[in-house]
């Protein structure tokens, strides 16, 4: 691993990684890496804050300042890291499973809050770590540990959760598309506010083979095949868009950050 961008941003003595063979989750993993390279951040002002997850083991390989907290919790513990020292480019890695269900209300007031924190949801629709358990993005119908019969819940849409609660900039992108993937966290990074990059992974081992999705390669397939941009999406007509799941950049605007509102009561205070 004689490269620059693995010697420089990953801590060479945690590897192996403890990933299963074909989880996307490197692959994310890595273009968080790049983006923050491309950015030129001094490692010292970055935190990577996770939860509990597969995705979660995350940031024990990447060589930032990096906590790794309760389940759900990241967003909360992001949040005072953001307050203390709002300096600090704190970025979050968690799980579909890790945001949205036990860490949800965190996800909500973050975003309501706009904050500034990156959120990178590595989402593989199903609890990997703790045994295969259905998620709140484990689409309806399909399998897990806990629904040997089917899901019968409807998912979350994640980005569009987090735009909901308030999120300015929140897009999605897949593990497949790694080009655009790099572009839409790097972007995130640099938004000002709370931003939200969910990143469709894939989990051979506990979703694909309980749902008889085939091998890696098809699930790789079946990304690049059934994701379409938002902005390819517009000019194209009902029939070419049946079936197909929606990427890109949904919403990036610009409005006042919490910490620096924090701030100015404080600097009000003192006059």
């Amino acid at each position: 691993m004689n490269h620059p961008l693995v010697e420089g941003f990953f801590r060479m003595d945690k590897f192996p990684h403890i990933w299963c063979p074909g989880c996307g989750h490197g692959i994310i993993m890595a273009s968080i890496a790049r983006a923050i390279e491309k950015i030129g951040l001094d490692k010292d002002k970055v935190c990577i804050v996770s939860g509990i997850g597969c995705s979660s083991r995350a940031p024990g390989y990447m060589d930032f300042n990096t906590l790794h907290t309760t389940h759900g919790r990241a967003l909360a513990f992001a949040t005072g890291v953001k307050l203390a020292n709002p300096e600090l480019e704190v970025i979050v890695i968690a799980g579909d499973g890790d945001l949205s269900a036990i860490g949800g209300n965190h996800l909500i007031h973050a975003a309501r809050r706009n904050i500034g924190i990156t959120t990178i949801c590595f989402n593989n629709n199903i609890y990997g770590m703790t045994g295969g358990q259905y998620s709140p993005t484990t689409p309806t119908k399909e399998k897990g540990t806990t629904a040997p019969y089917g899901n019968i819940d409807k998912p979350f849409d994640i980005t569009q959760l987090a735009i909901g609660a308030g999120a300015t900039y929140a897009a999605k992108t897949t593990a497949y598309h790694v080009p655009q993937m790099d572009k839409l966290i790097e972007t995130a990074i640099r938004h000002k506010g709370f931003s939200m990059v969910e990143a469709i992974s894939i989990c051979p081992t506990y979703y694909g083979r309980k749902n008889k999705k085939g091998s890696v390669v098809d699930m790789m397939t079946f990304l690049k095949d059934s994701f379409i941009d938002v902005k390819v999406a517009e000019k194209l007509p009902p029939e070419k868009k049946e079936g197909k799941f929606l990427m890109g950049e949904f919403i990036n605007k610009a409005e006042p950050e919490y910490t620096e509102q924090y701030d100015q009561i404080i600097a009000s205070q003192k006059k």
